[in-house]
């Protein structure tokens, strides 16, 4: 067993262990620094399949963004965790159930022809000067522009909901209107008081 091969089992075994913990756990903020081990070791694995750029970028966005942000919200809302334990045992039946069925799924899924190792071999070294960035760039903008057009469309209409959604107007809400401001003049807010000097 080469170098590489030991690496990818430690890490890809971390890695089923986050995703344990982060579904077992019951407390959110251990849930999302479960979730940020695993984000971890899964970009070390894609730096194995020599896939820097959506390794970096999984870092970057989900574990330096995403997760940061999920961590604020969960801390600051204060989640009651008494009613959420309340329920465990009393699903945990069908929860199983549900979970041995993708297990089986997935284990049919995977023992199929179309994942055996001749149609999917190890990927070949690349050199130095390879730039699979450029390659990803060539994939989405050529062959699949069409989806990354809908994927745009879709998210910008996501981003215009939200906007749309926190922009109504509530009549106990304080605000200040920029055109307003803009027409006062220094005799609507200034007034000169003369008065008998004091000694």
């Amino acid at each position: 067993m080469g170098f590489q091969v030991v690496v990818f089992w430690i890490f890809s075994l971390v890695l089923i262990g986050a995703a344990v913990g982060v579904i077992t756990t019951r407390n959110p903020v251990q849930a999302a620094l479960w979730l940020v081990l695993a984000f971890f070791n899964s970009a070390i694995i894609w730096m194995l399949m020599e896939a820097e750029f959506l390794a970096i970028t999984l870092v970057l966005v989900y574990v330096g963004a995403v997760m940061v942000l999920f961590l604020f919200v969960v801390m600051m809302l204060d989640v009651n965790l008494v009613p959420q334990r309340e329920g465990f045992t009393r699903y945990l039946p069908l929860g199983g159930l549900i979970a041995a069925t993708i297990v089986v799924q997935m284990i049919f899924l995977i023992r199929m022809r179309w994942f055996s190792a001749e149609n999917y071999p190890a990927p070949v070294p690349r050199d130095a000067d390879y730039s699979n960035t450029e390659e990803l760039g060539l994939a989405i903008y050529t062959d699949y522009l069409f989806q990354f057009e809908v994927a745009a469309v879709i998210l910008l209409v996501a981003i215009i909901a939200a906007i749309a959604l926190t922009m109504r107007r509530r009549p106990d809400t304080k605000y200040q209107t920029p055109g307003e401001q803009v027409k006062v003049k220094k005799e609507d807010r200034l007034r000169v008081v003369s008065m008998d000097a004091e000694k």
